[in-house]
């Protein structure tokens, strides 16, 4: 019985120790989202994928979930230039598939690391499909709140308005009904026709006034200064638009790009360095960043239509291609010349001394009134820097010239340059 005994506790302390085996490995082994969401962004994963759309790379979260050989992404991850080398049929799939660029190797990660990252994408791909399974998008399940509609306000105004009415009309009766019992108690007298009373002039104090030749003088002499002074603020102010902030297709934050992010002017307007025009930014350079940032933003896939550009497979296609309707803000006259060059190359302008604290407006509006006084005093006020300039090193050349008695033409003073005719 004894040995039975001792037989039996060798048993249960050997079916303890292969317990905490097995515990313990299956610990080891599970995927750890936690710890996989820090190596996710340690690794900077998400410069090149997101778990619900396509950038550079595939959108994770469906590309993972469909995939069931586990070991084969774990490689992959780790070293998918050896998996291309040994001419792996789904490694090259891929790498032809998004044009045979190559992915960056994670050799450093090991096999458990790339557990927990894939534990991380399927928890949140997890998440993603709950929230868009839901009503409002969010995961909550319940159903926006739209708020009163017109119909049941125009409804609760007109019952007030009827009410209102309502009640003048009874305070009306009541006010009748107390009259008449009181004349009926004796305590007013009975109402009786009223004697005819002499009309009474309501324009007498008017005419009165209008043979007063000084009152006349100086009601006339009032209109006439106040229509003159309003008829020379109407002139002065034809065509000038300061002030205007019109509605663009694409909500374009200059207060973000410019400001926040401190992207330099002349990065999207690189014609005022070099030409007359600032120029309109081409949609490629918005694609610079938009190709890979904020692609889900609405008005960034405005920016896709319009160039026929398709996000999923990051190809464009140039028969669904249209312009931008930009509106155009700042605009002189046809006989006003303006050369955005001459003033931010030659002359050292920055673009805030004409278009304001641009890098502080969320919509762009104009800022300076641009009439011709304007400039005149801005010209007035600006000092000219002689040193290193070539444009006032040939003045300077052309002065001493004419002070030696020389010859000087039209062409010493740029006469056969295009701009001076061509603009």
């Amino acid at each position: 019985m004894r040995n039975v005994s001792l037989l039996l506790k060798q048993i249960s302390r050997l079916l303890f120790i292969v317990a905490a085996f097995v515990a313990f490995g299956t610990t080891a082994h599970a995927q750890d989202p936690a710890k996989g969401e820090a190596l996710f962004k340690s690794s900077n994963c998400g410069s090149c994928h997101k778990i619900d759309i396509r950038m550079t790379g595939p959108a994770l979260g469906p590309t993972i979930t469909s995939e069931p050989d586990e070991a084969y992404l774990i490689k992959w991850i780790q070293n998918n230039q050896a998996l291309i080398a040994a001419k792996n049929p789904k490694a090259l799939t891929i790498y032809n598939e998004y044009n045979q660029s190559q992915m960056s190797v994670f050799t450093n990660l090991s096999d458990q690391d790339v557990k927990d990252i894939l534990g991380y994408v399927k928890d949140q791909w997890k998440k993603v499909q709950a929230a868009k399974a839901t009503p409002t998008g969010d995961g909550s399940g319940a159903v926006a709140d739209s708020g009163p509609s017109n119909v049941m306000l125009l409804g609760l105004i007109g019952v007030i308005v009827i009410a209102f009415l309502i009640i003048l009309v009874l305070n009306r009766v009541i006010g009748t009904l107390e009259r008449l019992l009181l004349q009926k108690q004796g305590i007013l007298p009975e109402d009786t026709e009223e004697e005819e009373k002499p009309a009474v002039d309501r324009l007498a104090t008017v005419k009165i006034l209008a043979k007063n030749k000084k009152f006349v003088f100086f009601v006339v002499l009032c209109l006439v200064v106040g229509l003159g002074s309003w008829t020379w603020v109407t002139l002065w102010n034809t065509n000038v638009h300061q002030g205007y902030q019109p509605v663009q297709p694409i909500k374009y934050s200059h207060q973000l790009h410019a400001g926040a992010m401190k992207i330099d002017c002349q990065y999207c307007h690189s014609g005022a360095y070099k030409s007359k025009n600032a120029s309109i930014p081409s949609l490629n350079v918005c694609m610079n960043c938009h190709k890979v940032v904020k692609t889900e933003s609405p008005e960034i896939q405005k920016i896709y239509n319009a160039l026929g550009y398709d996000p999923q497979t990051q190809k464009y296609d140039s028969t669904k291609a249209k312009p931008i309707q930009w509106v155009r803000i700042h605009n002189l006259p046809d006989f006003a010349y303006f050369n955005h060059s001459q003033h931010v190359k030659v002359g050292g302008i920055k673009c805030q001394a004409c278009h304001g604290p641009i890098q502080e407006m969320q919509e762009v509006y104009q800022y300076s009134p641009l009439t011709m006084k304007w400039c005149i005093q801005c010209h007035k006020r600006t000092e000219v820097n002689f040193k290193g300039n070539a444009y006032y090193d040939r003045m300077t050349d052309v002065h001493d010239r004419i002070k030696r008695g020389e010859r000087v033409t039209e062409a010493s003073l740029g006469g056969i340059e295009c701009g001076k005719c061509h603009y």
